[in-house]
């Protein structure tokens, strides 16, 4: 399907969705179930092309090499090449996340393209990872098994016993609360399940400060006497939260 080139509010019918907020929440969506399909440089053409598809909600019709020039500005002169953009446009295509028309002069020499970004399938089902849902230990359950010291640790190791794996600000603000080793590193659990099925799993600073922010904030409701059933299972929702909350403010800041 061929059209004539022009300006990109002649392409207005082919938007999927009703404003900007409704383009990013399926951009939201799209990115959670798919980002790990990208590398490192094809995330960035495509968060540079999603900034692009603002003034129609997802549709663009901006040429290659403009894209390329703003990615190269923005980054001072370390953008990413054409193959490298044109491989995430391919996979892009191949996920169903869009949908790419080639356009055409008056006098028939092909233009740029319009791609056009389709919204999240609502019927597509969540997709189950190796991870398991948050669990806590049940006291109740342990309290009168038999333990086997050869092979299990005391389970009143203070925090100088955490792992390594656990950073160690993370550990020095939980230990205040609560000293116990095997504790804190099911917070820190909680902090990479939420971190892995949000993909930030990679961006450790972030994550640290997130879990700090969440621990912070479960802590602040304790202090004020609110009940908390579960604080780790609170704790996780917390967290879940934050991840979000931070993934929309990025997309948002694709418009600036």
């Amino acid at each position: 399907m061929n059209l004539k080139s022009g300006k990109i509010e002649r392409f207005e019918e082919f938007s999927q969705f009703t404003n900007l907020k409704e383009f990013n929440h399926h951009m939201e969506m799209w990115m959670a179930a798919k980002k790990h399909d990208f590398t490192k440089g094809e995330l960035v053409g495509l968060k540079r092309l999603v900034r692009f598809s603002a003034k129609i909600p997802g549709v663009c019709n901006a040429k290659i090499g403009t894209v390329l020039k703003a990615i190269h500005d923005e980054y001072n002169d370390n953008g990413i090449s054409r193959s490298t953009f044109k491989r995430m446009i391919q996979k892009a295509i191949a996920l169903g996340m869009m949908t790419v028309y080639e356009t055409e002069r008056k006098n028939g020499s092909q233009t740029s393209n319009l791609y056009v970004f389709t919204r999240f399938p609502a019927n597509e089902p969540p997709k189950e990872d190796n991870l398991d849902h948050p669990k806590t230990s049940n006291p109740s359950k342990t309290k009168n098994q038999k333990i086997n010291k050869r092979t299990e640790e005391p389970s009143d190791l203070d925090y100088t016993y955490v792992s390594d794996r656990v950073p160690q600000p993370f550990v020095q603000l939980v230990k205040y609360f609560f000293s116990e080793a095997k504790t804190i590193e099911e917070y820190w659990k909680m902090t990479q399940i939420a971190a892995y099925r949000n993909n930030y799993e990679k961006e450790t600073g972030k994550v640290l400060d997130i879990a700090i922010a969440a621990f912070k904030q479960l802590i602040r409701k304790l202090k004020k006497n609110q009940k908390v059933r579960n604080p780790i299972a609170y704790f996780y929702g917390v967290l879940d939260q934050k991840f979000e909350e931070l993934f929309v403010k990025e997309l948002v800041e694709m418009e600036d």
